[in-house]
């Protein structure tokens, strides 16, 4: 097998619902439960809402982990774990949530599908991603953009408190 197939990976997690800190502590003990690896993780971060209003603002954080699932296999983890922590995904695109995982980056893999886009394409327009990620990969070059993630949150027009618990 050999260690070829092993990709880094960075996933973003928020909750704004409920027991905030908790539902992010939950959420990464089962991404280790659930991938089998080890996960590094960002601090905490509290956020404004992005893209609407609500009355609760959101915590956040990134984790790291190096693993050999296929890209949509850790998808279909994530939104299992999603399920399991009951997250509702409804129409609007925009919402107040339990808990939220996306897939921010996965090695260099650029992939364009209905279902997965990596790296995810709102990645560098965030704050509430780049903050935390900047803390584990300040490094890590984005496969599109062939800029280090400190430089996209250097230029991230976004100018939302970004706040380290």
């Amino acid at each position: 097998m050999g260690d070829q197939n092993i990709k880094t990976a960075y996933l973003g997690i928020g909750s704004n619902l409920g027991d905030r800190a908790g539902n992010l502590r939950h959420a990464v003990n089962m991404i280790r439960e659930v991938t089998g690896t080890s996960v590094t993780e960002s601090s905490v971060f509290e956020t404004e809402p992005w893209g609407f209003s609500a009355d609760t603002r959101f915590l956040n954080m990134v984790v790291g982990m190096d693993t050999s699932l296929e890209p949509k296999a850790l998808l279909s983890a994530i939104l299992e774990i999603e399920i399991s922590m009951g997250r509702i995904r409804n129409k609007s695109r925009y919402s107040s949530r339990i808990i939220d995982i996306d897939i921010l980056l996965f090695g260099d893999l650029v992939l364009y599908e209905k279902q997965l886009q990596i790296p995810h394409p709102h990645l560098h327009e965030r704050r509430f991603v780049l903050v935390p990620l900047a803390e584990l990969a300040p490094d890590f070059i984005h496969p599109l953009f062939k800029q280090s993630v400190h430089s996209l949150l250097e230029s991230c027009p976004d100018q939302s408190s970004v706040l380290k618990l």
